[in-house]
């Protein structure tokens, strides 16, 4: 597996993030909501979406004092969405760990989630360029809309692939982008220098998700906290599934997405991991390659080598 191995000085900048964030969370709350608060935030990995907005503002002008609030603005949006998410999904573990909503009642995971947002709202309004504002906002209405549109159909394919692609755009790879854009602007980047990372960070995110998507079939359960299929067992169409079912003439394996038989189930499972998981991870390459393609007006640097790195690391991943 690729290992994501930042360099020191950009792993001290994100424990300053990861301090902000944990500081940020566990002020003025109440006991109950900085309880839930620390538990989600301490459990949220390895801050990706912080590191786009540090490395994004290494193209430009980069003080961490002016790119620090973008970097946890992110971070705080992306952990109250994950509360969210996981209400809506009524997941019980996410990563292995369970989730607030299971640790907790429901009406305490729906104040995280949306103290969560607000404390967002508070951190990047003091972001030096108003922009940043505009960026997360905008991210978190297309996050919003994203969970309200369901993929719906499995077939016929255009449809499918069409639903698919605006939900990962949506619940996954708006947020990707509006980091690098905040980060870009808080370098004092140019618009087109802004616009092209956030060109990256969508490509990126849409990869992302699609990888997070094929892991749902063939991921380490123990790494993943669920067992393979989840998607499928919980009615959800994702990429794997939709070339699956393009690919396979048997109405039968469509029709699993309704189904509850556990030998049915087990195997639609399996015919996904024979049909639709090769084609689901090159697509995944294709959009790490348009990525990639958006940073050719930069010239070579450490930070652009270090998002190739985030871009290897994220079609590698194994969690």
């Amino acid at each position: 597996m690729k290992q994501l191995n930042f360099p020191p000085a950009l792993l001290t900048d994100l424990q300053e993030v990861d301090r902000v964030v944990l500081e940020r969370a566990s002020s003025r709350s109440s006991v109950v909501i900085s309880a839930a608060g620390k538990y989600i935030l301490s459990s949220g990995g390895k801050r990706l979406r912080a590191a786009l907005a540090l490395l994004a503002a290494q193209f430009g002008v980069y003080r961490l004092s002016d790119v620090l609030h973008a970097a946890t603005s992110v971070e705080l949006i992306h952990a109250a969405s994950l509360v969210h998410d996981d209400l809506i999904d009524e997941a019980e573990r996410r990563r292995g760990a369970v989730t607030v909503h299971t640790r907790w009642d429901h009406g305490v995971a729906l104040m995280v989630g949306d103290y969560l947002f607000a404390l967002a709202a508070g951190e990047m309004a003091l972001a030096p360029d108003p922009r940043i504002i505009t960026y997360f906002s905008q991210a978190v209405m297309t996050i919003c809309e994203g969970e309200l549109a369901p993929v719906m159909n499995v077939i016929p394919f255009a449809t499918a692939r069409n639903q698919y692609y605006y939900k990962i755009g949506c619940k996954t790879a708006a947020l990707f982008a509006a980091a690098c854009k905040a980060g870009m602007a808080s370098g004092q980047g140019t618009q087109e220098q802004i616009d092209a990372l956030g060109s990256f960070g969508y490509d990126l995110g849409l990869a992302f998700q699609i990888i997070d998507d094929i892991l749902d079939f063939i991921g380490d359960e123990k790494l993943l906290g669920k067992p393979a299929g989840s998607d499928l067992r919980n009615g959800t169409i994702t990429l794997p599934l939709i070339y699956a079912v393009a690919a396979d003439d048997d109405a039968t394996l469509a029709a699993s997405i309704d189904s509850r038989d556990e030998d049915h189930l087990a195997w639609a499972i399996a015919e996904v991991q024979r049909l639709g998981i090769e084609p689901a991870y090159a697509t995944a390459r294709q959009h790490i390659d348009l990525a990639l393609s958006h940073l050719d007006i930069f010239p070579d640097s450490p930070a652009r080598q270090h998002l190739g790195e985030i871009a290897a690391f994220v079609l590698e991943r194994e969690q």
